[in-house]
């Protein structure tokens, strides 16, 4: 069997347990959750022994230290999968309702009933948390799913796979509604985003290269970001001390993430704030590269930006660094080089926070706080999908909401049109 028919072969198992989960009851799609989070709690053991090798295998290949970074597991980590399990699972039913009833004058009255999408294909990179992360959305929003991780993490997803079969299993629920792609050969991506008229959308994670790669070659819906070049500007009326701690953490926080901040603005009128800022993103061991007035202000701790570090995402310890003239000249900015992710303003001025909330055209738009805020757990969305820029049915992080689509319902007594 090729490993297109292979695929293919593993789709059309899920897409048959579409209708046995779309009708499931919210009751027992929130058993195989409970389910699934014992049999991840039973085999911890097992699923840090196989996160060891693929951490050995990913070093041994020579994977950049922020791959690396997503692809660990620890006890912390996989006690937030099962915090998200049980986030997910406290979340109301997100279908089968019917919104906005409205009487018509003909008699009969119309509103929307949301539904499962039906079969979500999902190509991730590295993090296995995001195989137990979309699962649980899948399953509690009716949806089956196609799970292709990383080969870098084949060894701890196959113990994931295993603990969310068992845990469907003994809810009474089809093991087939979600599939984990078991080969490493690149051409599974291919063979997944072709299948047009059995997966019902494709959300790839991870690199821009992978997006790229996955929107070229879809002939499926695709739900997608590119880029996290996420920005923090530093606006006249911010407060210092503020301005400190939310570029420490929205860079050092964690490197290698989508919601990490890799350009720093600073009003012209703070800059004498720039080496309070600097001084503790270097002792995190941050590269500084700034425009030609932060690299006076800052010396030898600066190097200069070339043109490309303002489109940069680095997934890495270093940081872009441009003094600008007013909120305006940050706005222009951000939208030439943003990627329409996460941009955020530090300010104590209501008016020109609500005026950058207004013009800045992005996904999550955050005032006097960390980028790495935008996140579905965060959100309250128990976990996310993914983030998409896109502004076609879902932005922002993609939690249960943004698996569903709807349809129109009509209630009538006989009435008929005349």
């Amino acid at each position: 069997m090729t490993v297109k028919q292979h695929i293919e072969a593993l789709a059309k198992s899920a897409k048959a347990a579409c209708p046995i989960i779309a009708n499931a009851p919210v009751a027992q799609r929130n058993a195989a959750l409970a389910a699934i989070a014992d049999a991840i709690e039973g085999s911890r053991s097992a699923l840090l022994e196989a996160n060891a090798l693929d951490l050995e295998a990913a070093q041994s290949a020579g994977l950049d230290s922020a791959l690396i970074d997503r692809l660990e597991l620890n006890a912390d980590r996989i006690d937030g999968m099962l915090e998200a399990l049980k986030i997910v699972r406290s979340l109301p039913d997100p279908i089968g309702g019917i919104e906005g009833l409205k009487a018509m004058e003909s008699g009969i009255q119309v509103g929307k009933m949301r539904v499962p999408l039906g079969l979500i294909g999902i190509i991730y990179e590295s993090r296995p948390n995001v195989t137990i992360d979309a699962a649980s959305l899948c399953l509690k929003s009716g949806n089956a799913v196609l799970l292709r991780g990383g080969s870098e993490a084949i060894r701890s997803n196959l113990v994931l796979s295993d603990c969310i079969k068992r845990g469907l299993a003994s809810s009474g629920l089809s093991e087939d509604a979600v599939q984990v792609v078991d080969t490493t050969d690149r051409n599974a991506v291919s063979a997944m985003v072709s299948l047009e008229g059995v997966v019902d959308m494709i959300v790839p994670r991870g690199g821009k290269g992978l997006i790229e790669r996955v929107a070229r070659e879809a002939k499926v819906p695709v739900l997608k970001h590119l880029d996290g070049v996420c920005h923090l500007y530093i606006h006249a009326d911010a407060d210092p001390k503020m301005a400190v701690e939310l570029s420490l953490n929205a860079k050092t926080h964690r490197y290698g993430t989508c919601n990490t901040m890799e350009t720093l603005l600073v009003d012209r009128a703070m800059s004498q704030t720039l080496p309070a800022i600097a001084a503790p993103l270097l002792e995190k061991g941050v590269e500084l590269r700034g425009c030609s007035k932060t690299t006076e202000i800052l010396g030898d701790h600066c190097t200069p930006a070339s043109p490309s570090d303002w489109d940069e995402e680095y997934l890495a310890p270093i940081l872009a660094i441009k003094v600008v003239d007013g909120v305006e000249e940050a706005i222009a900015h951000i939208s030439q080089h943003g990627s329409g992710h996460t941009d955020a303003i530090v300010t104590n001025c209501h008016q020109t926070a609500m005026h950058f909330l207004r013009a800045v055209d992005s996904s999550s738009v955050m005032v006097n706080a960390s980028t790495r805020f935008a996140d579905g757990f965060e959100y309250g969305l128990g976990a996310e999908i993914g983030i998409s820029t896109d502004k076609i049915h879902a932005r922002g992080p993609v939690g249960l909401e943004g698996l569903t689509s709807q349809k129109y319902v009509v209630l009538g007594d006989g009435n008929i049109r005349v």
